[in-house]
């Protein structure tokens, strides 16, 4: 009965994920960013954005009913000599079981405060946030001091709508979406062109470019 309940709303999860297509995923993102920027005493610090390597940006749904499921895709962009690259297409998913109701839409932004961090999102594989990379709450505040050293490999950021007991990225498995890549570049394409900038970014990538600034 417990395997049935996460397999059902596994199901209606992925469909949520299925039916966004490529650009509106981008175009959600830059909105995603923009909000984060203009959060009252919340907001993303601009030092932290200038010195980040890169970003992965994504809305992710919880839901359920003592069974939980959850589900959401999103994008990473990498800073490269040129400015930001292209975007490359990520997803996540997961269950659990525990004494939990509701459901929640919660926006994150993960900066990718080295060079690893971005290598890990660049081999076309799975990153499992808190393992493979480890993480730490960013600052927040337009005040705060960008200047220190990150004590993570990457920052965490998180907005929420909706309610939901013990909703958490730690542990969270990041795949990197390779149809996704594909439908949007228009051909067989590595994450790690992409993030490099080998590939270069479609026009409908600008607006997501330019919410992120130089």
């Amino acid at each position: 009965m417990k395997k049935l309940f996460l397999v059902l709303a596994m199901s209606s999860l992925a469909v949520v994920v299925a039916d966004a297509a490529e650009q509106d995923t981008v175009n959600r993102c830059a909105a995603i960013i923009t909000q984060f920027q203009q959060m009252p005493e919340k907001a993303i610090p601009r030092d932290v954005l200038r010195q980040a390597k890169g970003l992965a940006i994504m809305s992710v749904v919880k839901a359920g009913f003592i069974f939980s499921a959850k589900g959401g895709q999103g994008v990473v962009i990498a800073r490269t000599r040129r400015g930001w690259s292209g975007p490359s297409f990520i997803a996540t998913g997961g269950g659990g079981w525990g004494l939990q109701a509701g459901a929640q839409v919660t926006d994150f932004v993960i900066v990718l405060n080295n060079d690893a961090a971005v290598q890990a999102f660049s081999r076309g594989g799975n990153v499992t946030i808190g393992v493979d990379l480890s993480a730490a709450a960013g600052p927040v505040g337009r005040t705060a001091a960008g200047a220190v050293m990150p004590t993570a490999a990457v920052y965490t950021y998180s907005r929420s709508k909706g309610l939901f007991v013990g909703v958490s990225l730690e542990g969270a498995v990041v795949g990197t979406q390779r149809q996704s890549n594909f439908n949007y570049y228009g051909g067989p394409v590595r994450a790690d062109s992409i993030l490099s900038g080998v590939t270069k970014a479609p026009p409908g990538a600008a607006p997501l470019r330019r919410a992120l600034g130089p």
